[in-house]
């Protein structure tokens, strides 16, 4: 009866130190798969800051051409105007005044 008694003692301490063990196995499962999920998320994070960065730069340069063309624009249409304005100017002041005195 001690020896049945002894072995049912040491069959339960045999199955919660299995217990124990497969408990401590399974936390460090879990903590390993969250460091691989960290490192996923955190490599994924870093390509994509790396394309926000690289689509910045082709963003600011379209942006700095577009300002460029429309600076050339707006300085060709100012050199025309005033063209305009030293062609006309003797023109266009007699039309007024005709028209305020006429």
């Amino acid at each position: 009866m001690q020896d049945m008694i002894k072995r049912i003692i040491d069959a339960d301490n045999e199955a919660r130190r299995l217990a124990e063990k497969s408990r401590a196995d399974s936390e460090r499962e879990k903590e390993k798969i969250k460091k691989q999920a960290r490192n996923i998320y955190d490599k994924y994070m870093a390509e994509a800051m790396e394309t926000v960065k690289q689509n910045d730069i082709h963003e600011e340069h379209r942006a700095e051409k577009q300002w460029n063309e429309i600076m050339s624009r707006q300085h060709s249409t100012m050199i025309k105007l005033k063209s305009d304005y030293e062609q006309n100017r003797d023109i266009w002041v007699d039309a007024i005044v005709d028209r305020v005195i006429g």
